[in-house]
């Protein structure tokens, strides 16, 4: 599989994930840069890459414009900077399973009881799953999972908005995700759920292991998830809108989380 990545961060990180997993020596994944001209910002990226022995090649504008021409008008914005990874798998391969990540967890965590999950109930825009992921990169979420269908998981999109933490998260990818929820329960996970009428953030005093159900844009958490919350949890607000952007919700909830479990 050929993944095309654009966005000065998002390429970054990818870089960094290339040289702490030592994809080197795995001769199955070339990566390669390619830019137009070289400003100082390419030019440092140039340079680490040069390090890791990644290959870059000097192309035209329009040349890059073609390489990007396939992607979402998003992620076409490559401001002279492509990097092309040839070998590596279909990102919703490369998923982690739900059983087998909680099995991990009870022995990796045994003296730490400490843990934060993100469940995302059919979030339709690929800008805020990225945004999502790159909240749970910087406050300590073990796990985000995302249902099979309903969900924007285009990569290229997710990979530019989150920065590239999309290379860090470990994502599960499930076909249901009322049975995903209660297999975190019978694991000791306290299910928290995001919405408007919830109990204020404020008064709550969370669990050491959380589940946090993020709900879609326009419909917010299925009835059948809500069901299944041990509370709902809401943001204070003084402005006039209704609520907030989800995206911008879960980065809220995330830090209260992280100060108040890890």
């Amino acid at each position: 599989m050929k993944k095309t990545i654009t966005g000065f961060h998002a390429i970054e990180e990818r870089l960094r994930f290339y040289k702490s997993k030592n994809l080197e020596k795995n001769t199955a994944i070339r990566y390669s840069l390619y830019f137009d001209t070289k400003g100082p910002r390419i030019k440092k990226i140039l340079s680490e890459a040069t390090k890791l022995n990644i290959q870059s090649k000097q192309l035209s504008k329009a040349e890059l414009n073609q390489l990007v021409s396939g992607l979402s008008d998003f992620a076409r914005e490559h401001r002279g900077l492509v990097l092309i990874i040839e070998g590596e798998k279909d990102e919703k391969k490369e998923t982690v399973d739900l059983t087998a990540f909680l099995s991990t967890l009870s022995v990796s965590k045994e003296e730490k009881e400490e843990s934060i999950v993100v469940v995302l109930d059919s979030i339709s825009d690929p800008q805020n799953v990225g945004a999502i992921l790159r909240s749970a990169d910087q406050f300590g979420v073990d796990l985000v999972i995302a249902p099979k269908r309903e969900s924007a998981l285009e990569s290229e999109i997710i990979d530019r908005t989150s920065s590239g933490a999309s290379a860090w998260v470990a994502m599960a990818v499930v076909p249901n995700l009322v049975r995903a929820v209660e297999e975190l329960k019978k694991a000791g996970y306290w299910i928290y759920g995001a919405d408007a009428g919830g109990k204020n953030l404020k008064e709550i005093a969370f669990e050491k292991k959380v589940c946090l159900i993020m709900g879609s844009e326009g419909k917010g958490i299925s009835r059948l998830l809500k069901e299944n919350c041990d509370e709902i949890v809401s943001i204070p607000t003084e402005g006039k809108l209704d609520s907030l952007n989800v995206s911008v919700a879960a980065g809220i909830l995330l830090y209260e989380i992280n100060s108040s479990v890890l």
